[in-house]
């Protein structure tokens, strides 16, 4: 394909393929002083509510489990407001939920977890306030039925509003709103110390990466070189890297060369590329070159590698791109090979971002 045909026709596939950012753990919202309240939270006042068709009810089930879930990343919890406190956290249950508006869009509001204003089954909502002022930090927890008057009849449960809150109860004793919360108050070592417990599940270790990456915690480096000999964590530790300083740009370039597992080489390919991005550092262009077009590699690597190389321009990666794109043109099959229409979307995407017209003017 020649050059000029390849810059004419890329226009509406950029709209198509973008990159999601991580987000922030500290809202901008707050000030300075506010964020060193955050990181320096211990002491934690829980407020539970529970309301059902019969009005308010007996909460202190909810308040027990959110006590004890906050319990677990070393927090002190209470629930008399005359107690001395750093924060406040509110958990509100209600067998129906009431409607609070439209919902906003992007960002967290179109997290899984964020509220909804289509459910109005039973659901719990949490939320904290710091020194008097609730902050725009909303979760919303859910049932697995929307309905629960005949959830509770298929039960042979004889009250609808103790089947929901029984429901919501569990529900919180499995999401990970501790981890959240920690996170979103900026406190790494909580998570860290967690992390390296051998009685945390690996589900919940995936987690604590996830949310390490996102807060860009540097402390959180070697943990996460640690997390790569796990086979069952390397994939998200890699991935968690890439959000990290510029210090996990040599871990990942090893494990893009070295690994012998296509899938840890993927997320290594998209770390370097996102730090690459972050930091415009281009020691990364090379060995992502180097490993475009190796001989047996991974096409779902290769398409990472792809990707990668375009969120870093550099005029080293025109000429690869166009000759892995002229080698790709010559395939031809029918139907199309899904895996390499996805290859062939990334160099496409790739060459616009390297071969701009003023892109090295």
């Amino acid at each position: 394909m020649k050059r000029q045909s390849v810059t004419a026709a890329l226009g509406c596939l950029i709209l198509l393929c973008g990159f999601p950012l991580s987000s922030e753990a500290y809202r901008d919202y707050f000030t300075d002083a506010q964020k060193q309240e955050l990181v320096k939270i211990q002491t934690v006042l829980i407020e539970a509510l529970a309301l059902t068709d019969k009005g308010a009810g007996n909460a202190d089930g909810i308040l027990d489990v959110a006590m004890k879930r906050m319990g677990e990343l070393g927090y002190t919890t209470v629930s008399d407001p005359h107690v001395s406190h750093d924060v406040v956290v509110r958990v509100k249950c209600e067998q129906k939920k009431t409607w609070e508006g439209t919902a906003s869009a992007g960002g967290d509001n179109d997290l899984p977890d964020a509220p909804s204003r289509l459910w109005k089954g039973p659901a719990c909502q949490i939320t904290y306030a710091l020194g008097g002022m609730k902050v725009k930090w909303q979760k919303e927890v859910r049932t697995e039925f929307e309905d629960a008057v005949g959830a509770a009849q298929s039960a042979q449960a004889p009250d609808p509003g103790l089947y929901a809150m029984n429901a919501l109860h569990d529900a919180l004793e499995t999401y990970e709103f501790p981890l959240l919360l920690t996170a979103e108050w900026g406190q790494p070592d909580r998570l860290l110390k967690l992390l390296d417990s051998p009685q945390t599940s690996q589900i919940r270790k995936l987690k604590i990466i996830s949310l390490l990456g996102e807060m860009v915690a540097d402390e959180a480096l070697p943990h996460l070189t640690e997390a790569l000999k796990d086979k069952d964590l390397a994939k998200q530790a890699a991935v968690a890297l890439g959000n990290m300083g510029k210090e996990g740009i040599p871990v990942l370039i090893d494990i893009l060369k070295h690994s012998k597992q296509p899938e840890l080489q993927a997320a290594a390919a998209k770390g370097l590329g996102d730090l690459g991005n972050i930091h415009s550092d281009s020691r990364v262009v090379p060995p992502l070159l180097e490993m475009l077009d190796a001989p047996g590699i991974d096409i779902v690597v290769q398409t990472e590698v792809a990707w990668a190389l375009g969120r870093v321009p550099d005029r080293r990666s025109v000429e690869p791109l166009f000759a892995l794109d002229r080698k790709l043109q010559k395939i031809r099959k029918d139907p199309p090979d899904p895996q390499i229409k996805k290859l062939k979307e990334a160099v496409f995407w790739s060459i616009k971002q390297v071969y701009t017209e003023d892109q090295y003017s």
